[in-house]
């Protein structure tokens, strides 16, 4: 079962594991203004099941987890913006609708191993690159504080209740699969949209704030890694391309990619110089150590790949 499973990295899962000869249950509430769309998952439609329903809703989750091998528990509030004009709703969805599965796993599906979509922005200000899981936690959202609440909760049901839980902190993701509606997540997803548009992509301050962007489905094929990784369960591990890129060469990136738009830089918004963290780069030692993964997809490449995608089918996605 894949929670969130119509968003991006969701059915990118979905699709590697429909390739795979699984059976795969998706749940998504489809609520605006986050990622779901059911071109996500097209040409694998009729070789899974789709249930829209909500992590907080207690009889939904109680039928829908039993039986599960394997649940990606994805769904989530994904602005960290937005947590700060509405915290309730993020502590709603991002810790109490994460309590409300892990309570009915324990009810109805104790064998099921858990995997957890925490961020990089727990971690809040960074003291030192790269960031490995000893770095200490300081919050400065509510998005960034119920994602570790969220953390530790789902310790607390691997210690105590033996439930198999991963933890994953992860870096800026992206690729297909994206919404592409608006600036709120996804930063380079939505630069991608400004550049084939022809418009002018903002940069705040001077460009050379660094961060860890993992494509998506590097990000998808480290889950399945952990999923099956014995080793992995009980542990949280930090996910990201263990590669640092300036803002300026991001741009630049794309710029070159798409062959259109143009940059320009801008003062930071005071919202946004609040909580921006600093430099980030994941250290993936760990995860690497334990399960042999290795991003496969350069900053380059990915960028390209999306692009392509989006050629295709921006009709399914802004317009």
């Amino acid at each position: 079962m894949i929670t969130g499973g119509l968003g991006m990295i969701g059915s990118t899962l979905a699709h590697r594991l429909v390739t795979a000869g699984a059976k795969v249950t998706l749940v998504d509430n489809c609520m605006e203004p986050y990622g779901a769309n059911m071109h996500n998952v097209a040409g694998i439609r009729s070789k899974l099941q789709i249930n829209i329903a909500d992590i907080r809703d207690r009889e939904a989750m109680k039928s829908l987890v039993k039986g599960k091998d394997f649940i990606f528990n994805l769904a989530a509030q994904v602005s960290h913006n937005d947590s700060l004009q509405a915290p309730f709703l993020d502590a709603d969805i991002n810790y109490l609708g994460h309590l409300n599965v892990l309570e009915n796993i324990r009810r109805h599906s104790p064998n099921a191993v858990v995997l957890y979509s925490g961020s990089r922005l727990q971690f809040g200000k960074i003291e030192s690159v790269p960031v490995d899981e000893s770095h200490p936690l300081t919050p400065l959202t509510p998005y960034a504080l119920n994602k570790s609440a969220a953390e530790y909760m789902y310790r607390f049901y691997d210690e105590l209740h033996g439930i198999r839980c991963v933890l994953f902190r992860i870096s800026n993701s992206y690729g297909p699969r994206s919404q592409m509606k608006h600036s709120k997540y996804s930063m380079v997803n939505w630069f991608i949209r400004q550049a084939m548009e022809n418009k002018t992509i903002q940069i705040f301050g001077d460009g050379r704030q660094v961060r860890d962007y993992v494509y998506v489905d590097d990000l998808a094929a480290a889950f399945l890694k952990a999923a099956a990784t014995p080793a992995a369960h009980g542990q949280v591990f930090n996910i990201g391309s263990g590669e640092g890129t300036s803002f300026r060469d991001m741009v630049d990136m794309i710029l070159k990619t798409v062959g259109a738009g143009s940059a320009a830089h801008v003062p930071w918004p005071q919202q946004y110089v609040n909580v921006e963290t600093g430099d980030y780069v994941a250290n993936i030692g760990k995860f690497r150590r334990v399960t042999s993964w290795a991003p496969a997809v350069s900053m380059e490449e990915g960028i390209r790949k999306t692009y392509d995608y989006y050629k295709k089918h921006r009709s399914r996605y802004w317009i």
